[in-house]
C-alpha cells in the first residue's frame, strides 16, 4: 500500500455515502448523463443533506481536533467531474468538513487511485466500485440506506464481523461446505494457527494505533467483534489478535444469535459484514456497510 498520506488513517468516500444524492440520482438513472449535469449545476448553491455515512465521517475528522493534529484523512472520491461536483465541496464547506482533497474520476472507478492515497477504507454506494476496491487489497464497504441513528455522543464505536471482514474467509469455507460440526473441529484443532488476515485488519490496525494516542480512559474510540462464531472457535480469534497486537474492546461470540440487539445496545457507528443477510438486519438499528468479500458473495454454481 502506497504512504502518500504518511501514518495518517486514510478513508476514501464516494459523494453519494457522504451526502443524500437520491433526487439527483433518480435523474441521472431516468434521465442520463446530460439531465444530471445540468441538474447539479442549477442546484450547486442547494447544501446537500447528510448521507448515511456523514455522522462517521464528522467523528473521525473530530479526531483530529482531540489530538490536534491531522492523524486523519478524508478523501472524496467519485464518479462525478470535478463540474457537476462542485456542489458536494459546497456542503462539505457548509457543514464545516475537514474535507480537502478529492478525486473526480468522470464516470469511471475511483479504485485504481486507492493507492495512490494510502487508503485504509474505502465506502461508497456503488457496489461494483466497492467489489473492485476489494480485489484491489484494500477495505470497502457498500454503505446502506436507512436503519436508525444513534444518539449523539463525541465517542466513535465501529463495529465489526469477523471471518472475512478482519479475518479471511477459510474458516468459513469449511463451515458453508462441510457444516457446523466440520467447522468446530477444524477450529478445534487449528486453535493456535493464526487465521489469514481479512480486508479490514489493515483499517482496524490504523484505528489501533489512534487509539494508543489518547489516555486509555478519555479513549474516543471504542471497537467491538460482533460474530455469529462460539465456544470452542473463539480461541483462534483471541490467539490471532493476540499475535497482531491489536485489541477490540469489547466481542461478543453470538452462536448464530442474531447481531442486532447487540449492535444497537452497543450503540455502533457502523457495523461491517461480509453476508447481505446479517446486513439488511443490522441496518435497520445501525449504518451498516456490506463487504462483498469471501465464500458468502461468490457465485452459486
Amino acid at each position: 500500500m502506497s504512504k502518500g498520506l504518511g501514518d495518517k488513517l486514510v478513508l476514501a468516500i464516494s459523494s453519494r455515502a457522504l451526502f443524500d444524492l437520491s433526487e439527483s440520482h433518480r435523474i441521472y438513472e431516468s434521465q442520463g448523463v446530460a439531465a444530471y449535469r445540468q441538474y447539479q449545476i442549477e442546484h450547486e448553491d442547494e447544501i446537500l443533506a447528510p448521507g448515511d455515512a456523514f455522522p462517521l465521517v464528522e467523528k473521525l475528522l473530530a479526531l483530529n481536533t482531540a489530538l490536534k493534529q491531522q492523524r486523519v484523512e478524508v478523501i472524496l472520491v467519485s464518479r462525478n467531474s470535478a463540474d457537476t461536483g462542485l456542489r458536494a465541496f459546497n456542503s462539505i464547506q457548509h457543514y464545516g468538513l475537514g474535507i480537502s482533497r478529492a478525486a473526480f474520476v468522470g464516470g469511471r472507478s475511483p479504485d485504481p487511485y486507492l493507492a495512490a492515497f494510502g487508503c485504509h477504507l474505502f465506502l461508497s454506494t456503488h457496489a461494483e466500485d466497492v467489489r473492485s476496491a476489494l480485489r484491489a487489497g484494500f477495505g470497502a464497504a457498500t454503505i446502506l440506506s436507512g436503519g436508525a441513528r444513534r444518539a449523539a455522543s463525541n465517542e466513535l464505536r465501529i463495529a465489526f464481523d469477523g471471518d472475512a471482514v478482519l479475518f479471511s474467509d477459510e474458516s468459513e469455507r469449511v463451515y458453508q461446505q462441510a457444516g457446523l460440526e466440520a467447522f468446530q473441529s477444524h477450529e478445534r484443532q487449528s486453535a493456535r494457527e493464526l487465521l489469514g488476515g481479512g480486508p479490514f485488519k489493515p483499517f482496524l490496525a490504523a484505528l489501533h494505533r489512534l487509539q494508543q494516542e489518547f489516555p486509555e480512559e478519555q479513549c474516543p474510540i471504542r471497537t467491538a467483534l460482533v460474530t455469529a462464531r462460539s465456544a470452542p472457535a473463539h480461541e483462534r480469534v483471541i490467539r490471532t489478535l493476540r499475535e497482531w497486537n491489536i485489541r477490540l474492546d469489547e466481542s461478543f461470540f453470538l452462536g448464530g444469535l442474531e447481531k442486532a440487539a447487540i449492535l444497537e445496545t452497543f450503540g455502533a457507528d457502523v457495523f461491517f459484514d461480509d453476508q447481505a443477510g446479517h446486513c439488511e438486519k443490522a441496518r435497520e438499528v445501525v449504518a451498516t456497510g456490506h463487504v462483498p468479500h469471501g465464500i458468502s458473495n461468490e457465485p452459486q454454481l
